[in-house]
C-alpha cells in the first residue's frame, strides 16, 4: 500500500494522547540514550505531543532537537511542552517520514518512536530518515509487537481487542506487528550496521492499570480508532462496548499485569 493511503489507527482523541504524554525518554528510547552527545542535532519524527522529544534536548544541551509530526494541532502542543519546561534547543513543524523537508545529512541521530508501524511504506520511511542523517550518524527505532503483548487474568473480550486492532491496523495500511520486523525493514532500506534489541512497558501497579486499562477503554469506543472500526465493518458498537468493559474488568483486577514488548534498532549510516 502506497504511503498516501496508509491512516493513522489511533488517531489524536485525548485518550491517545493521554498514552503519548506518559512517554519519556527513560521509559520509551533508553536504547538510545548512550549513543547521544552533547553538541549533536537530533530529529524526533512523529513526536506527538513533544515529552520525549523534550526529554533528548537535555542530552544534547549544546546540540538541539527537531520534533516533526503530520498532525498541526500536535505539534502545537509539543511547542505548549517545551515552552512549559522551560527548554530551548527544542522546535517543532510539520512534516511525513516518507518526504522529510530537510536537506541530505542534516542530522546526527534521527529518531522515530511508535511510527513504522503505522506508514504505508516503513522501508521507505527509514531510507529518508537515512537520508537525512550525516555518515557515522544513527537511525534510531523503537515499535510496540501487537501480537506480542501479554496480559493476566485471560480476560476474553482483550482476546478479541487484539484481533479485531490487528484487523483494523492492517485495514488501514499499517502492520501492528512491527516490532519483530525492524531488523528486516533496515535491511531492505540499506543499513548495514544494526544494532537489534527490546525492551518492554509493564503495567502492573494499581495506578497503572487503571491508567492504560481507561486508556484503552476510552479509545476503544471514543477515538477515531472506533469510528474506523464501525466504518470499515469490522465489528459493531456492541462489541466495541464489550471490549470496552473488558478492559475495565482487567484493569480492576488486583492481578492484572499487562507487559508491551517493543523491537528497536540502532542503525550507523555509512
Amino acid at each position: 500500500m502506497a504511503h498516501e493511503s496508509a491512516v493513522y489507527t489511533h488517531g489524536h482523541h485525548e485518550s491517545v494522547l493521554r498514552s503519548h504524554r506518559w512517554r519519556t525518554a527513560a521509559n520509551s528510547a533508553a536504547y538510545l540514550l548512550g549513543a547521544l552527545k552533547p553538541h549533536m542535532r537530533v530529529l524526533d519524527v512523529g513526536c506527538g505531543p513533544g515529552t520525549i522529544t523534550a526529554d533528548l534536548a537535555a542530552y544534547v544541551p549544546e546540540g538541539e532537537v527537531v520534533g516533526v509530526d503530520n498532525a498541526p494541532a500536535v505539534v502545537e502542543q509539543a511547542r505548549e511542552e517545551a515552552a512549559r519546561r522551560g527548554v530551548g534547543n527544542v522546535s517543532f513543524t510539520t512534516g511525513d517520514v516518507h518526504a522529510l523537508g530537510s536537506p541530505d545529512a542534516s542530522f546526527c541521530v534521527v529518531h522515530a518512536h511508535q511510527v513504522l508501524q503505522h506508514v504505508g511504506d516503513p522501508v521507505g520511511a527509514l531510507r529518508e530518515m537515512r537520508r537525512v542523517t550525516k555518515p557515522g550518524g544513527i537511525v534510531a527505532a523503537r515499535d510496540s509487537d501487537y501480537a506480542g503483548m501479554i496480559w493476566y487474568p485471560l480476560v476474553p473480550a482483550l482476546d478479541d481487542w487484539l484481533d479485531l486492532y490487528h484487523r483494523v491496523a492492517r485495514a488501514n495500511g499499517g502492520e501492528p506487528d512491527a516490532g519483530r520486523r525492524l531488523r528486516s525493514w533496515a535491511g531492505e532500506a540499506g543499513f548495514a550496521e544494526i544494532t537489534s534489541s527490546s525492551s518492554t512497558w509493564c503495567f502492573a501497579t494499581p495506578e497503572d492499570r487503571a491508567w492504560w486499562s481507561g486508556l484503552w477503554a476510552d479509545r476503544t469506543l471514543q477515538s477515531s480508532y472506533a469510528s474506523r472500526v464501525i466504518e470499515g465493518g469490522h465489528a459493531t458498537q456492541d462489541d466495541l462496548r464489550r471490549i470496552s468493559d473488558g478492559w475495565r474488568e482487567w484493569g480492576a483486577s488486583a492481578d492484572g499485569w499487562f507487559s508491551v514488548v517493543h523491537g528497536e534498532i540502532l542503525c550507523r549510516v555509512g
